[in-house]
């Protein structure tokens, strides 16, 4: 597969440092990365920093550096995106007025690929009606513009101005870069684990990061699918572009799924769901006072099992996750059979590479039909984008449809 190509524009800002790890990450994905600097964004930082990461020359003056003739004209049709962090409130008043007089800014004119800005600035500036307007013109002619975070700002200030962090800005470019292959699905995902109170301080809870989860939902936003994200409660920030809906208990996470389950012809169920829950939930903390504690447990309804019952009234692909410690195979094929899924995704989570709270994950996918498929040692991220890809295969079939179902 052809690598992507990635501008990287850089105006003159006190955010331009900034540009330096977005640089390093957006070469970690595998794009090819070419750095454009105006000159006052070399005062911030030193073109020789950005030319250690990119691995290419850094252009800063239409005239005066070998090479550049033409380039004003390449760069910006031979790419797939331009992203331009941080933009300034006078570039991003060139780029609304067809001003070209430096080299970042005519290539932007000359440009073919889509463009990104990311405007970096003093709140007052960035509220300015004259910045909004060109903002809101930039908008118009399709350019996608990531809005500036809140807080504090290097002027002293608080409000809106601040660049989003460098992993924000990879996520959208991923966004813009990836095909749309999922247009027009509408996908539930759930993700995370429950938490089952014993009293206003404890509760029971398992080893789900719901790291997993939160990738489909990040890889389905990609690729242009409607996202809704069930939660349950994990140190991870909503991924943007999803509905989110955030959870605590089983029971909540129930009426949730099920609330916004209509319209949806995809479900993931990544979450893991407590199977049990106490009986009864102190009103005050419990002291430790006996020497032994007896909790009694009560089922918690199985989510997956009923969405498997009701597919008929709501036709969707209903994909489900096993995470085992043992007879993986076996135990993955009857809770397939059980609660009528579509695929179910198997992982051992007694492995150190694989499952709870790591970055990688070993799966192997299990189909209605009997098919097994076998996948290597993936990040989640590739694993997310592979259970996709079956999913679509599954949908061009005819599975999720009335008749297929």
């Amino acid at each position: 597969m052809k690598r992507k190509g990635v501008v990287v524009g850089i105006t003159g800002g006190i955010a331009a440092y900034k540009a330096a790890e977005l640089v390093r990450l957006l070469v970690k994905d595998r794009l090819i990365v070419r750095v454009a600097m105006t000159r006052s964004a070399t005062r911030f930082v030193t073109p020789l920093t950005f030319e250690a990461l990119s691995g290419n020359r850094v252009v800063y003056d239409m005239f005066d550096q070998d090479g550049t003739v033409m380039d004003h004209i390449r760069w910006g049709q031979e790419s797939d995106l331009i992203i331009i962090a941080p933009a300034t409130a006078d570039f991003i008043g060139k780029m609304a007025h067809g001003i070209g007089d430096d080299f970042l800014s005519t290539c932007v004119i000359a440009a073919t690929a889509r463009i990104l800005v990311c405007p970096s600035m003093n709140d007052r500036m960035f509220m300015n009606p004259a910045v909004q307007e060109n903002l809101r013109v930039l908008r118009s002619r399709g350019i996608a513009v990531l809005e500036p975070g809140q807080g504090g700002l290097a002027c002293g200030a608080e409000g809106p101005g601040r660049l989003p962090e460098p992993a924000e800005i990879l996520e959208q470019a991923r966004v813009l870069l990836s095909e749309k292959d999922l247009f027009g699905h509408k996908i539930l995902i759930s993700a995370g684990p429950t938490v089952e109170p014993i009293d206003p301080v404890r509760y029971i809870t398992n080893r789900s990061s719901g790291k997993m989860g939160y990738a489909l939902a990040r890889a389905a936003v990609r690729r242009g699918a409607k996202v809704v994200l069930v939660s349950g409660p994990t140190g991870l920030k909503a991924p943007t572009g999803v509905v989110f809906c955030p959870a605590k208990t089983a029971d909540e996470m129930y009426r949730l799924v099920f609330e916004n389950r209509e319209g949806c012809d995809i479900v993931i169920k990544a979450a893991a769901v407590s199977d049990y829950r106490p009986l009864e939930c102190a009103g005050r903390k419990v002291k430790k006072e006996a020497e032994s504690l007896s909790l009694e447990l009560i089922r918690n309804p199985d989510i997956l099992a009923r969405l498997g019952e009701t597919k008929a009234a709501f036709p969707c692909i209903l994909v489900g996750f096993a995470a085992e410690t043992e007879d993986l195979l076996a135990n993955a094929q009857k809770k397939l059979k059980a609660k009528h899924l579509d695929m179910i995704v198997a992982n051992d989570v007694s492995r150190t590479d694989a499952g709870f709270e790591t970055d990688t994950n070993l799966v192997k996918f299990i189909y209605r039909d009997g098919r097994v498929e076998e996948a290597p040692l993936m990040t989640k991220d590739e694993v997310a984008d592979l259970v996709l890809n079956r999913v679509r295969d599954l949908s061009e079939a005819g599975f999720g449809h009335a008749k297929g179902t």
